[in-house]
Order: C-alpha cells, then sequence, then structure tokens
C-alpha cells in the first residue's frame, strides 16, 4: 500500500488549462516508455511543474522532451536547468524509490526533489545539494512555493556529500558526473544505489548503480544528457578543432594527437568503407565502440562543411572517433536501396586511413554479431587504489576517484 502524499489541497491558485496539461506530459511520457510504475506516474501528476520555470509558456513547462535553462554562464552555456521530463522520469523509474526513503539529490532544480518528495512520502527525507547559490535560493523559493517547503536544500560542494542528513538509500545525481567521489558511496546506506549521468570516454549514460561493498556495479544504463558537473568534479573535455569550430573533436584523453596532422588529415582524401551491417540500436554501438576503440573521441560538426562534404551529414550529432597519431576514421550511414534501412560505414582520413577505417569496420562486425542480441555492458566502479590484479578484464578508465571497468558478456 502506498504512502505518497498525492496532495489533496495546494498552497497556489492553478490556472484552469494546467491540468490538461500536465496529464498529456504524462500520456506522452508514457507513449516514450519513460513512465511506467504508478507511483512515478502519480508524483508528475501531482507536482506543478509550472511554478518551477514560471518565466516559461505552460506549453514549453509541459512538453515531455524540453530542458528548462534557469541560469547560464558568462559564454552563454547552460549551467543550470529542469530537466527534460523525459529523463527526470526515467532516471525516478531506474532509482525503484519506496516510501520511507531517505534520498540526496546532487544537484537543485526544485522540481525533481519535489517528485522525491512525493516517492519518499511524509515518513521519508529528501535532501538537495547545489554549489550555487542563485540556484539553492531559487529551488527554496520554488519548492516553498508548490509546497514542498520539507525538503532540505543544502548550499555545498556535492564533492563532499551532505553528512548531516547521510545514509541516503538513494544518490540521484541531476548533473553530468566525470568520476564518483568515495564520500557519495560512504554516505549510501549498505543496500543503497546511485543513480548518476555517468560519464566515461566522453559518452554519457544514465547509470544505475547497486553498491557491493566499497564498488559501485551497474543494474540499469540510459541514454541522457545533462549540464556538467561545477566544483571540485569539473572535468572539461579537450577540443580539437580540425577547422575551427566548425569542425571539433572532443575527447577525455591525453594522447596522442597530433594536432597539426590531424587538421591537415581532415582537408586531404578521404577513404569510405562500407559493413553490411544494419544501422539502428545506436546507442548501445556507439556504447560498444567507446569501449573498443583504443584512442577514442567524438567528432561533431556544423551544417557548413557537412554542405561542403568536408564531412558526413552524421557529425551533425557527436559520433564515435578512432584516432591514431595524423589518421582518423568516425561512424556514417548510408541508404540501403529498396528498404527503409540504413547501412552503417566508416570514412577515415590521414596516412593511416585505410587500416583504421578496416579496423573499425571489423568492430562494427563484431558487435553485430555477438552483441546486437540486447546483451548489455557491465559497469563496474572501483576505488582509485584498487590493482590491476583485482579489476575484471574489459575497458579500463582511470579516473580521479575510481577505476571503472566496462565489460561485455
Amino acid at each position: 500500500m502506498s504512502t505518497l502524499r498525492h496532495r489533496t489541497s495546494r498552497p497556489y491558485d492553478e490556472p484552469e488549462d494546467v491540468a490538461p496539461l500536465r496529464e498529456a506530459m504524462v500520456r506522452d511520457l508514457q507513449g516514450l516508455g519513460a513512465l511506467d510504475t504508478d507511483e512515478v506516474i502519480a508524483a508528475f501528476l501531482t507536482v506543478p511543474r509550472h511554478l518551477f520555470a514560471t518565466d516559461e509558456p505552460l506549453e514549453t513547462v509541459y512538453a515531455a522532451n524540453t530542458p528548462l535553462v534557469t541560469k547560464k554562464n558568462s559564454d552563454g552555456q547552460a549551467i543550470s536547468s529542469v530537466s527534460a521530463a523525459h529523463i527526470q522520469a526515467t532516471m525516478l523509474e531506474q532509482a525503484e524509490i519506496k516510501p520511507g526513503m531517505r534520498v540526496l539529490e546532487i544537484g537543485s532544480g526544485g522540481y525533481n526533489a519535489a517528485l522525491l518528495a512525493e516517492l519518499v512520502g511524509d515518513s521519508g527525507q529528501v535532501t538537495s545539494v547545489d554549489i550555487d547559490p542563485d540556484i539553492v535560493a531559487r529551488a527554496q523559493q520554488c519548492l516553498a512555493a508548490a509546497g514542498y517547503d520539507e525538503v532540505n536544500v543544502v548550499l555545498a560542494d556535492a564533492e563532499g556529500g551532505v553528512a548531516e542528513h547521510a545514509p541516503y538509500d538513494r544518490v540521484i545525481v541531476t548533473v553530468g558526473a566525470w568520476d564518483i567521489p568515495p564520500v557519495w558511496i560512504e554516505q549510501l546506506s549498505a543496500d543503497g544505489q546511485i543513480i548518476v549521468p555517468f560519464r566515461f570516454r566522453g559518452l554519457t549514460r544514465s547509470v544505475a548503480f547497486e553498491r557491493q561493498d566499497a564498488r559501485l556495479v551497474s543494474r540499469d544504463y540510459r541514454l541522457c544528457g545533462f549540464v556538467p558537473m561545477q566544483g571540485a568534479g569539473e572535468h572539461t573535455e579537450r577540443p580539437i578543432r580540425l577547422d575551427g569550430d566548425d569542425v571539433v573533436l572532443r575527447t577525455d584523453e591525453n594522447g596522442p594527437f597530433d594536432e597539426e596532422l590531424l587538421r591537415a588529415a581532415l582537408h586531404g582524401p578521404k577513404v569510405e568503407l562500407w559493413s553490411s551491417v544494419v544501422f539502428d540500436q545506436v546507442d548501445q554501438l556507439d556504447l560498444w565502440l567507446g569501449t573498443a576503440i583504443p584512442v577514442f573521441g567524438l567528432l561533431r560538426a556544423t551544417k557548413a562543411p557537412i554542405e561542403k562534404g568536408l564531412v558526413g551529414r552524421s557529425t551533425l550529432l557527436p559520433v564515435p572517433t578512432s584516432v591514431r597519431e595524423g589518421s582518423f576514421a568516425y561512424r556514417m550511414k548510408r541508404p540501403i536501396e529498396g528498404t527503409d534501412e540504413f547501412e552503417t560505414g566508416v570514412y577515415a582520413h590521414g596516412p593511416d586511413a585505410e587500416v583504421l577505417a578496416e579496423e573499425y569496420v571489423e568492430l562494427i562486425r563484431v558487435w553485430d554479431r555477438e552483441h546486437r542480441d540486447g546483451s548489455r555492458a557491465r559497469i563496474e566502479v572501483f576505488p582509485a587504489g584498487t590493482p590491476d590484479g583485482d579489476l575484471p578484464r574489459g575497458r579500463l578508465v582511470d579516473k580521479k576517484h575510481t577505476r571503472v571497468v566496462i565489460t561485455w558478456p
């Protein structure tokens, strides 16, 4: 029996047209597969999302896939937002929150904390922490206006967690995290879980981690995107500009990268190789490529170089890229004649273009043979000092606090 609060009275006057919009958003989220359980559906039907984005039109606020930016930096980049309802629903379903739980939310927007408050009920507790005083003040005001002033909103660098309300049954991270600080695990209950937009090799997945003593083991992961972490946990990617800001290779790795040779390679001859593999299940394919390619980056371009034929159209979104000194290769697709399907292939540039393209295409074919059946990667997070001999075999990514190993069945 659920003990959700399902408020029948509200500390505000709600416009008549809000309830139908909220119900339509929930139907859309169900249609997208983001909402499943009665408890999470009820929370979305209850919390007034528009009170957490008062400057936005109601139709925008209640769109299933629209993030609501609440603060930008001096460069105009979003540094805080009310995340798209779709990804919030996905993460809350991943979290499997029960009444009475204690939850730490890292990154405050207010709305997600209110959803959490609905899920834990009167016997639970929600703590939300953010490094930005403006965001904290805004979250407090919005939560109070919506009737959720019981949420603990804390101003602090989340790298240190929030010890005074620990232990937590769930830690839910609502900003992109490159690493897992040890204190997040230490403040977790023995059977607790961390749900985090986790970045490895430039790729981000919302990973539901279960605690197993000092390590974390993935239970589930989904594609997602979030504004990056600020403070001590901030980690910036290295941009390699191959054609000004129009063609940029971004990487989490140190190299080796010969930027001058890579720029020259882009403007040289192109090798094109196709795999005979149908282009689908792209989230899984890209994750496989991210674990299998030795030196990895993500290539993205604007429309101008695409229209000039400098790079392929797939680069409008970041595409997995294999780099070897002054050469690089990246994933492409083309229509299969007489069908609605596409074929997966590779474009490559530079002195080693032919070899890189052949290696890349073979990785695509391995995925097609061994992982298209739906097999999922296992993501494990170990303390930084864990010896190599105590780690499973797989793609190892060393971070500041942790050693991450990704393996495939």
